[in-house]
This record gives structure tokens, sequence and C-alpha cells, in this order.
């Protein structure tokens, strides 16, 4: 019977979408994440793998698993996968792209504005000192209207932000390796601009982007040097793209205003350092932590692996 391991639990759409198709079915239930150990017994026996971006699967995990022929990757990324390895061995590698697009983009819209109205740092007040009372210049933050977004990778999420930004009143710049065209442009209501430029008008940044090894760092010490001391960086894209520390020290000597993270560059592990400063908001990458969004996500990938044991193609496949 073709077996199917799924490295964590999934919604049970997908879990009703496998065992419909009448395929043998086991999860990992262990606390915390699945270990590599274990992964690499439970793959020598599947013809299919669904993982999460928390699940890496490396050269060794491939290798012990000769009857192999699809990962089919809860995200839509896939970074944490040797997908070029994988095609060498003949087997495929698919995401789940487009689905999470406007949960990331509410997410992402929700930490400026909670950033800009200080909410989180309200709600810690009002739970440990508490509220003096209301005074003309207690507790000021800032509206958004009128503020310059920056939005580095304009794929399918950095659209929606700016779309969702613009219906705010923010004006909405953007970076990204290809430019649009000026109808879409147009049609979006963004500006191109070059990286230095973006990074030094904005009065937010939304990192939006993929990381890949020309990402990896983007945003360093010296970006950091060359943004607006008022100016608040937001990471919902990949933790690589910032260099953290840099980041740390950027917030500590009040090079900038503040940041919002939901993910990390050593994730799950989070410098303490962040977690002592007010002006910064810590997320468990819960960009497509909705309903919504993780149903159709296991719809993908149960989808996927349905097909490819019925014979057919699957979709979204990433190392063709």
């Amino acid at each position: 019977m073709t077996k199917v391991y799924l490295t964590a639990q999934f919604p049970e759409v997908a879990l009703k979408q496998l065992r419909d198709n009448h395929l043998d079915v086991e999860s990992y239930t262990g606390a915390g994440l699945i270990s590599h150990e274990e992964l690499l017994a439970k793959a020598a026996t599947a013809d299919f793998l669904i993982t999460t971006l928390s699940t890496f699967v490396d050269q060794e995990i491939i290798d012990a698993a000769p009857k192999l022929k699809l990962i089919a990757n809860f995200g839509a990324g896939f970074n944490n996968i040797d997908s070029a390895y994988a095609k060498e061995k003949g087997i495929l590698v698919t995401n789940t792209p487009k689905v999470s697009t406007n949960s990331v983009a509410e997410l992402t819209l929700s930490l400026i504005l909670a950033l800009s109205h200080r909410m989180v740092e309200g709600d810690q007040q009002m739970r440990t000192v508490g509220f003096p009372g209301w005074a003309p210049l207690y507790f000021l933050g800032h509206e958004i209207t009128g503020k310059t977004l920056g939005i580095f990778g304009l794929g399918s999420i950095g659209s929606e932000v700016a779309r969702k930004a613009g219906s705010l009143g923010m004006k909405v710049s953007y970076f990204s390796p290809h430019r649009l065209a000026s109808a879409d442009e147009a049609a979006l209501d963004v500006t191109y601009q070059s990286f230095d430029d973006l990074v030094k008008s904005s009065d937010f940044i939304s990192i939006n982007a993929p990381l890949t090894p020309e990402t990896k760092h983007q945003f360093n010490a010296e970006t950091f040097k060359q943004m607006k001391s008022t100016a608040a960086i937001i990471n919902v894209g990949r933790g690589p793209i910032l260099d953290e520390a840099a980041l740390l020290q950027a917030l500590q000597a009040k090079e900038i205003g503040g940041a919002a993270l939901d993910v990390y560059e050593n994730e799950p592990q989070v410098d303490h350092g962040f977690t002592t400063l007010k002006n910064v908001i810590l997320t468990p990458h819960i960009g497509n932590a909705t309903v919504e969004a993780r149903n159709a996500m296991a719809d993908i990938v149960a989808g996927n692996v349905v097909l490819m044991a019925k014979g057919q193609d699957p979709k979204y496949v990433v190392n063709k």
C-alpha cells in the first residue's frame, strides 16, 4: 500500500483527502518538532512526504528514502528542502503558493498599525503598572496615513500588502529584482525605487521577499544606518534576510525606530535581547496561521500526493 508520512499534525482536510483515496497515512504526533533521526527512520519506507517549513530534508534524508517520489512542502517557501538534490534523485518538490497571501498581508498591516499605535506596549502596561489616567501627551503614537511604506519584494504577498496599505492612505514604494510594467505599477499605485532609495525614504519597510543567496542579510548594519531614525522594519518574509545581530544593535543604539518580526534568523530561537525592547513586536511565525489559509494549504499538499499516487502531475513543482 502506498505510504504517506506527515512530519507534523496537519488540518483534518488533508488527512481526510488522503484516506478517502485509500492511502496509508501516518503522522508524527510527538512533542515539539520531529527529530532528524526519526525522520530518517520514517522516510525509509515512505512513498510520499508531507513536510513543514521546520522540517529539514537534506541529502541524508533523501538518500535514506529509496521509494520516495514527492516531498510536498506545507508552505510557500521551500528552503528547508535540498530540492536540487531531490531533483537529481528523481524526487519532485512542491510548495503551497498564493493561498496564504491574504493572511500574511493582513498580519503585515496589523504589525505596522500595532507598532504605530504602540498597542503591544500599551497592553503590557495595562497588565503591569496600569493606566495612570488620560493626558494630552500620554502614550503618543503615530498615524500611518500619509506615511511611506517601502516594500522589499513585490510578489503576490507584497502586492497585496501594497493594496491594503494604499487603502489606509499610505504612500507605497517598492524594490524587486524585476520591475513591474508601468500599467501594473499604476494599477497598484506604487512607485519603484532603488534599494538604497527605498531604505532612505521609507517610514516603514516591509520584507516580503523569498530567501535567496542574494537576499540573505540584505538588511544589515549598513542598511540600518541609512534608514530614518524614526523608521520601523517589519519582517514576515524569511528570517535570514535580516542580519538580526545588526538589527538588535541598531535598535539598542536607537538608529531606527522599531521592528516587528514574525520570522527569525535562527528560528525557532529568538535572541533574548529583542524581548527586552519596548519598540519591538515579536510573533511566532503566524503569517499564514489562519484556519482559512492552513486548510487551503492542507488541501494542496494532500491533493498533490493524490495526483501523483494516481500517476498524474502534481501542482506547484519547484524543482522541475
